[in-house]
């Protein structure tokens, strides 16, 4: 099977599942993984025969993708803010949503005069460690410290942290069952905030492979990790400091509601004009 011929076979298989644009994308992420041929190279060489060995792997993975796998669990990696991290079945795949989050976490803590030498960050819900690697570049004066439930999933946070030889206090503790010690200029999270009757909208290549933890609040208050953090703020957040949140899109109004006492709380959309970020300075 040539390259040209192996695209053909990748977008007709995946039809179903994946736009022909998608497919192309895929395709070619899928072959530059295994053969190693950047786009140019691939358009260069479309008609040269694949190797037995690099056909079967490539064909494992279509078998892969067909069973609903999101691709990026299958190439153990995505990229995130310009970023490479790694991600498996015990973390979430970072979305589009969270590099807003971020954005909207850099703009701020810039323009808002905080002193950035020792800047005492806490990244509540480390899953892959996006969050606080990404602003640990970003502020590599800070301490960043982030918190997780799931060893596994620090464990692959830890990973990213080495690739990217960035220094992150890394602990394991039951946060809502946690007492914070240390007192913080900026708190930002991204919790699980799914309600469980909400579990049928979500497509089952979502939970059916990555962490429910992560996704679902764990009992039927979807905002208990919001509740938690609000009470968490009075006492552990530095007055003046800075509040980042992502949040379940149906309950904007709810969710800012605990924020009231801040100095100023504002419920930002996302580019797709839904609810999704809390912005609070205390």
């Amino acid at each position: 099977m040539t390259i040209s011929a192996f695209k053909k076979y990748f977008k007709a298989e995946l039809s179903g599942l994946y736009t022909e644009s998608e497919s192309m994308f895929l395709s070619s992420l899928f072959i530059h993984q295994i053969v190693g041929f950047d786009n140019f190279q691939q358009r260069r060489s479309a008609n040269q025969e694949l190797l037995t060995d690099d056909e079967e792997k490539l064909r494992h993975l279509v078998s892969e993708l067909k069973s609903g796998k999101p691709y990026q669990q299958i190439l153990g990696e995505t990229e995130f803010y310009g970023m490479k991290f790694f991600v498996d079945e015990n973390v979430l795949i970072p979305r589009p949503e969270t590099e807003e989050l971020l954005e909207i976490a850099i703009r701020e803590i810039r323009s808002s005069g905080i002193k950035v030498q020792g800047l005492k960050i806490l990244d509540i819900g480390t899953g892959s460690g996006v969050i606080p690697l990404v602003l640990k570049k970003y502020f590599p004066e800070a301490h960043v410290s982030s918190v997780d439930f799931s060893e596994k999933a620090l464990s692959t946070a830890k990973k990213n942290a080495e690739h990217h030889q960035l220094d992150i206090n890394f602990i394991h503790a039951d946060y809502l069952n946690d007492e914070l010690t240390e007192n913080y200029d900026i708190i930002i999270s991204n919790p699980p905030y799914i309600g469980i009757e909400e579990e049928v909208e979500i497509a089952d290549s979502v939970k059916e492979f990555e962490p429910k933890m992560a996704l679902f609040s764990p009992t039927a208050d979807a905002l208990i990790f919001y509740r938690k953090i609000a009470e968490d703020a009075k006492k552990h957040l530095k007055d003046g400091g800075l509040l980042f949140l992502e949040i379940n899109q149906k309950l904007g109004s709810e969710t800012l509601e605990l924020y009231q006492y801040f100095s100023d709380a504002q419920l930002l959309k996302d580019l797709s004009e839904n609810d999704r970020f809390i912005y609070g300075r205390k």
